[in-house]
């Protein structure tokens, strides 16, 4: 006895079905087989969104690959690469992306949606904000399609968004996923606190740094930056840079190639209870021309021995800046840098347990 699989008895059933329906019609002469057209289902809402956002955005994201040279324990000099992806925001060639994606590389190339590639110059990076801007040339009869901005204010939790970018090499690579939150802060590299940082779900991998962030119009709403992960790779934890920084940032850069921030010349500071004690202050800055002084030296004697030490105890407190309280290191960079060089600012500090106001003129950083 054979058996057969109830699969092809299904199949073997309807071919015999069939073929005796076409013997009848042929022998009838008037019967007339119809086959049914194929229909394809209509796209819902969300992947007409999909589509919309990706196909207006796409060309505006470009891959950057770089490479330099550094010196390797066994060899004179090993290649260094390094990939990531950038936001071109005007049609004369101006490209945003991170500034950790081009530190330390010189040989920067921009790979357009066409597969073009182009020589990109660093015009100005901003490590204090992870910012950069690129310039390329653009070719003769080619026009690129900048993202426009949106505007970060007025985003909420819950809202879709998109990220386009090139994970681990793989470019104009789509993902969705929502804002998780709002108001999250990242260190940069150099010790800087970024506020305000958008935290999303859209997945995020190497690759994707320097990439936009979008909003459901095709507006860019931020800077795809890190990742929150113990592999290093999407753990559905990623952060992006609030695109009304980059509106701030970015023309300064262009303007004048780095980003012109005040400088109250105080190096080192430690937190205590009633502020931030200073522990070392620039002798040429702001704060030291205006009086405030760090720890001092103390003389004292011992037997026939003479010792000096620096007493902590001796140097100033910063209590506020312009009646702004300021009890971390990160309060008093964001006191400042809501100032402008040249501008006077009034700190209240402690001297000797003595409350005081003394007027700083703020001077610009790397000037002093």
């Amino acid at each position: 006895m054979i058996e057969v699989s109830k699969k092809w008895m299904t199949v073997a059933a309807v071919s015999f079905l069939a073929m005796t329906a076409l013997h009848a019609a042929n022998a009838a002469g008037t019967a007339e087989i119809r086959r049914p057209t194929p229909t394809h289902p209509s796209l819902t809402p969300d992947e007409q969104v999909n589509i919309r956002v990706y196909k207006t955005c796409n060309k505006g994201v470009v891959n950057i690959a770089s490479s330099a040279s550094s010196e390797d324990i066994y060899y004179n000099f090993a290649p260094r690469e390094g990939a990531g992806s950038g936001i071109i925001v005007s049609e004369d060639g101006f490209i945003v992306t991170n500034n950790h994606v081009v530190e330390g590389f010189k040989n920067i190339r921009a790979t357009l949606w066409d597969s073009t590639v182009l020589p990109a110059a660093v015009v100005g990076v901003d490590p204090d904000s992870d910012l950069a801007v690129l310039k390329v040339t653009v070719p003769t009869g080619k026009t690129l399609s900048p993202i426009p901005y949106g505007d970060s204010s007025t985003l909420e939790v819950g809202r879709r968004v998109f990220a386009i970018g090139n994970p681990f090499g793989l470019e104009r690579t789509l993902t969705q996923g929502i804002i998780s939150s709002l108001g999250r802060t990242m260190r940069t590299e150099n010790g800087r606190l970024i506020k305000g940082i958008i935290q999303t779900d859209a997945a995020i991998n190497p690759g994707n740094s320097g990439g936009p962030l979008l909003d459901t119009s095709g507006k860019l709403i931020g800077i795809n930056t890190a990742i929150l992960s113990r592999t290093g790779q999407s753990a559905g934890i990623g952060l992006a840079i609030p695109v009304n920084v980059a509106k701030r940032i970015v023309p300064e850069l262009i303007a004048n190639h780095r980003i012109i921030r005040p400088d109250l010349g105080i190096l080192v500071v430690a937190p205590v209870d009633t502020g931030l004690r200073i522990i070392k202050l620039d002798p040429k800055g702001p704060a030291a021309q205006a009086g405030l002084s760090g720890p001092k030296v103390v003389v004292y004697q011992q037997g026939p021995f003479t010792f000096r030490a620096l007493d902590v105890n001796l140097a100033d407190v910063i209590q506020a800046i312009d009646n702004r309280v300021v009890r971390s290191v990160d309060e008093l960079w964001t006191a400042i840098e809501t100032k402008k060089p040249g501008q006077e600012v009034t700190l209240q500090i402690l001297r000797g347990g003595r409350p005081m106001k003394i007027p700083v003129k703020l001077s610009v950083i790397g000037q002093a």
